[in-house]
């Protein structure tokens, strides 16, 4: 079980996944609350079930998956209809979160969610490591990967705690705006031995 758990967030289009796997590549376990999200309103969950009730059967897809760009637009419009989605779901993710943490066997566990502040989940942390970009960079990247207009990744941007929010919550800040892969790996390494030292000293004080 790893006591020690290393909180990383950042904006749309930061890079986070990339930072992920290069810690995973370094044997560290990475809990991901994108795919626990995920996970929880698979086909026949009861979370599922109950979207299916509160907002019709119009948010399922014909192979039984949820309808996500519905549902998105569905909360992005309607602040009631969001609020009553996270009480659904915030306590289930949160709970399998907590068992995947729990069942880490590395040195220390990596926590990857976009929403760890937004959420409160970095009251599920040790240390929270931000990746930290400009909002061209945001959406530069984005529409390029997702091919999202400009006006839509502006919406998730806005959605999200801010840039300087994250960074006052950061005990530590990764630039991610123009950094190579060898660069970004150089950084990652330079983190994960100061994690280690940290894991160390939080067992064996």
């Amino acid at each position: 079980m790893s006591d020690f758990i290393v909180g990383l967030t950042g904006g749309i289009g930061s890079g986070k996944t990339t930072v992920a796997d290069l810690f995973a590549e370094q044997g560290i376990t990475i809990v991901d609350a994108d795919v626990i999200a995920r996970n929880v309103v698979s086909i026949g969950s009861p979370a599922l079930v109950h979207i299916s009730t509160h907002f019709g059967t119009s948010f399922i897809q014909a192979d039984g998956q949820l309808n996500r760009a519905l549902l998105r637009q569905q909360i992005f419009s309607n602040d009631t209809d969001k609020l009553w989605l996270n009480n659904l779901l915030h306590p289930l993710i949160r709970e399998q979160l907590i068992e995947q943490m729990k069942a880490a066997q590395s040195a220390y566990c990596l926590l990857v969610a976009p929403l760890l502040i937004e959420n409160n989940l970095i009251t599920l942390v040790n240390r929270v490591l931000v990746i930290d970009v400009s909002e061209t960079t945001q959406i530069s990247r984005t529409t390029a990967r997702d091919n999202n207009s400009v006006e839509q990744v502006q919406a998730i941007i806005a959605s999200q705690a801010s840039r300087k929010i994250k960074q006052e919550y950061a005990d530590d800040l990764l630039n991610n705006d123009r950094n190579t892969l060898k660069e970004l790996k150089v950084a990652v390494d330079k983190l994960h031995h100061t994690y280690l030292t940290m894991a160390t000293k939080y067992l064996y004080p």
